[in-house]
Order: structure tokens, then C-alpha cells, then sequence
């Protein structure tokens, strides 16, 4: 490719489509998803009508939500957010959301009361190698694992003091429902104790 092709986006796009991931659509996450050995499912948003996809991973459902739509192509979009969202019954304190965010990188951890989401932007802006773009998969799937423990070792440190409200406890996640065609048939999130 010469310096002037460069310059020329449509010559870019055809000759390196192959190479370089510049932008997604939801068939493509599907496939990026499937490649990498998860099952995924087409999911509507019923308040906001807008199309996502929903994986399991370690017996924890999450979505995988489009994110800011591409100028010249509104079924495309530059960046995507991995969401796990876990509904927490009892106290959960921020302390352990704000360790969990101060300690670690890549993923976020924010309470929205009775709501706990998990979430991981990936960008696609300027280009990625698709090997890039799958990593960026496998450490959602890491992070989500290292979540998962973090959140039982956390709240096993939690003892109620003299009868005060019981803190959240974390009981074992329920298996997501994996079978043909439903990644997860309920649209409840999981569910801390």
C-alpha cells in the first residue's frame, strides 16, 4: 500500500478490512463472541428499543452493549461496553467498590442501589488488529472471574455488629441457562445476598 492509498479511506477499508477492525456491528461481536468460544444471543432492550447481545461467562450473564454509532454508518458503532449487572439485597458498603475500582484496571465497579454493574469499554477508534480485539475479550472474561471472587472474599469479611442490618452476602451464582437458543432466558440480573 502506498502513502497515497493512505489517504484514500475506501482503499484503506477494502485492502485492510482483513487486518484492522475500525468498526463493529452486533454480527460482528456475535462472531468475535462465538470465535472465542461463548455462546451469545440477540437481545432487544425493552425501554430503550435498541438491539444487544447477551454471553455467560462462569455462570454470570452479561450483556454486550453497542456504543457510540459511527457517523457514515448507523448500523456500526466505535466502542462497546461488556455489562454484568448484579442485584444486591442487604448493605453492600461503597468502600468495597471503591477498592475494587482504586486496585484494579480495565473494568469498573459502580452501586446503583438495589443494582451493582460491572462494566468494560473497548474502542475500536483508529483501528485494531483483530488478535488485539480478542484479548480485549479474554481479559472481560478474567476480570469477571477475578469480580466474582473479589466480591466473596470482600463480603466474607462483613460480620454483623451487635444485631445491626445484616451486610450483603454473596451466595453461590446461579448457573446461566445455556441452552440452545437462550444464552439466559431470564432477563433478571444475578443476584447478591
Amino acid at each position: 500500500m502506498t502513502n497515497t492509498d493512505r489517504l484514500n479511506p475506501s482503499v484503506t477499508e477494502t485492502e485492510m478490512s482483513d487486518a484492522i477492525i475500525s468498526k463493529l456491528t452486533l454480527d460482528h461481536l456475535r462472531d468475535a463472541f462465538q470465535q472465542a468460544g461463548y455462546r451469545v444471543e440477540m437481545m432487544t432492550d425493552p425501554v430503550a428499543n435498541t438491539p444487544y447481545l447477551r454471553s455467560a461467562t462462569s455462570g454470570l450473564a452479561f450483556d454486550i452493549r453497542p456504543g457510540n454509532r459511527m457517523i457514515d454508518d448507523a448500523a456500526s458503532f466505535a466502542d462497546v461496553a461488556f455489562t454484568a449487572v448484579l442485584r444486591v439485597q442487604g448493605e453492600l458498603p461503597l468502600e468495597i467498590v471503591n477498592r475494587w475500582n482504586a486496585e484494579r484496571r480495565f473494568a469498573r465497579l459502580q452501586l446503583s442501589a438495589p443494582f451493582l454493574v460491572f462494566c468494560m469499554d473497548v474502542s475500536v477508534v483508529g483501528g485494531v488488529a483483530p488478535g488485539h480485539f480478542r484479548s480485549q475479550i479474554e481479559i472481560w472474561d478474567r476480570l469477571l472471574q477475578d469480580f466474582v471472587a473479589y466480591l466473596r472474599e470482600e463480603l466474607r469479611k462483613l460480620v454483623p455488629v451487635n444485631g445491626a442490618n445484616a451486610p450483603a452476602a454473596v451466595s453461590e451464582p446461579q448457573p446461566a441457562k445455556i441452552a440452545s437458543p437462550s444464552v439466559a432466558e431470564a432477563d433478571q440480573p444475578a443476584t447478591i445476598q
